[in-house]
């Protein structure tokens, strides 16, 4: 039986959970592969880190030589960033490997030049585990969905910012204490910017529209706002008006079917949602076709044992490719639709006002909207002790009207500040 060489990048919380699975299952992977996997070596940054369960005479520290030794089968890639992990695996690709990478930075950033590179050398990139850890997500859209036509994808793509906002709107808490114990719990980086700021989510929605509109995209042409705005004030709006706070990647066929939005901001959605009950880290993501309607992906975001179910995947279908002689679909993007900006995306608000208690102010501010085109769904009075709010929900219109709108009222002089706006996405 022939036996297939396997290399792996990064030995971290993937990296060793793909190894040690590997070495678990050997003689099931053996079997649904119809050839025996051998882990050959293993690139690290830190040799003398202890990695329990890992073989240390596969270790070494020289990456470059490992992916240039030209007899390996696959390179899995588990080391992140793009720079060295794009340069290693052009050198796989270059040296006759297919690759199997869990890197939605690298994949968002340098997917188009990864691909040509397999495409000319005949071999895979595979990178399930870029978006979803263990949830069989871009396969489907590359594969199952491929005789359809997507027009929507929506989800929760990111387990940080999804635990920090469960946990502010099941507490009350504000942004700092829930991103603290998220901390704690180790479901945030001891540097969180990339999760709250909305970074990684954008990434993933880049690879997310790419597949499923088949048309390029690249980060900056994402529209990315994160959650460190979120106050406790837009959880509670959002409870009063039956609704919950998350972070979602939205991309959408525009209606004339020749263009495309992709946005990533924290949103208000109805508790009846299909999204609104994904709690803690796990992920979430919604496809909208033709034929065959609403789909539903659910399950663990991330995590070292989930990520490595989507990577040994990967590797059994490279492999499989490989025995065949041949390798599989490729790039998805055969389009150039063109990405229009945040302002023509067609949405809603919800918004807050600390008004004055006086006549006339409901008339000025609904003066206001009216100049810019927006029409009024709900509007809702409180007198509290500290004054008097004004709650206001717009129907659908541009988000560049909706900030103008809000900008406008902010300056009325019966508005005494605007304490929350959000956007709310009720389908």
């Amino acid at each position: 039986m022939r036996t297939l060489k396997v290399a792996l990048l990064g030995c971290g919380v993937v990296g060793a959970e793909v190894a040690r699975h590997l070495a678990l299952h050997q003689d099931d992977l053996t079997a649904r592969i119809g050839a025996r996997v051998e882990l050959v070596g293993i690139a690290v940054r830190r040799p003398d880190r202890l990695r329990p369960g890992v073989p240390e005479d596969l270790v070494s520290t020289d990456a470059a030589a490992l992916v240039a030794r030209g007899d390996l089968d696959v390179v899995v890639e588990a080391i992140g960033g793009i720079e060295t992990a794009g340069a290693l695996i052009r050198s796989a690709i270059g040296h006759g490997a297919s690759v199997v990478s869990a890197n939605k930075a690298l994949i968002a950033a340098q997917g188009a030049e990864l691909h040509r590179a397999a495409r000319e050398a005949g071999t895979d990139l595979f990178y399930e585990a870029a978006v979803g850890g263990a949830i069989p997500l871009l396969r489907p859209l590359r594969e199952s969905l491929a005789g359809d036509r997507v027009n929507r994808v929506i989800g929760i793509v990111n387990g940080t910012t999804n635990f920090i906002l469960d946990k502010m709107d099941s507490t009350g808490e504000e942004y700092e204490a829930a991103l603290k114990e998220a901390t704690t719990l180790g479901y945030a980086e001891a540097d969180p910017t990339a999760d709250v700021e909305g970074h990684d989510a954008a990434a993933k929605a880049t690879i997310l529209a790419g597949l499923a509109f088949n048309t390029r995209v690249t980060t900056d042409q994402v529209f990315v706002e994160g959650i460190t705005g979120v106050t406790a004030a837009d959880m509670a709006g959002a409870r009063a008006m039956g609704s919950v706070v998350k972070l979602l990647a939205i991309c959408e066929r525009h209606p004339d079917g020749e263009s495309v939005t992709v946005r990533v901001h924290p949103a208000m959605i109805p508790r009846e949602h299909p999204l609104a009950s994904v709690r803690g880290a796990y992920n979430a993501v919604l496809v909208e076709a033709d034929a065959a309607g609403r789909l539903m992906f659910y399950g663990p975001g991330a995590g070292g044992a989930p990520t490595a179910s989507s990577v040994l995947g990967d590797l059994v279908g490279a492999c499989r490719n490989r025995l065949a002689g041949t390798a599989g679909s490729g790039d998805a993007v055969y389009r150039e639709l063109p990405v229009r900006p945040m302002g023509e995306v067609v949405t809603s608000r919800h918004i807050e006002l600390d008004v004055e208690e006086r006549p006339g102010v409901l008339a000025a501010v609904a003066a206001v909207f009216a100049e810019h085109g927006v029409s009024v769904d709900t509007v809702r009075q409180h007198r509290g002790s500290t004054g008097t709010s004004l709650t206001v929900v717009t129907h659908r219109a541009t988000d560049a009207a909706l900030a103008a709108t809000v900008e406008a009222v902010a300056g009325l002089s019966q508005v005494r500040a605007v304490t929350s706006t959000m956007r709310v996405e009720s389908r």
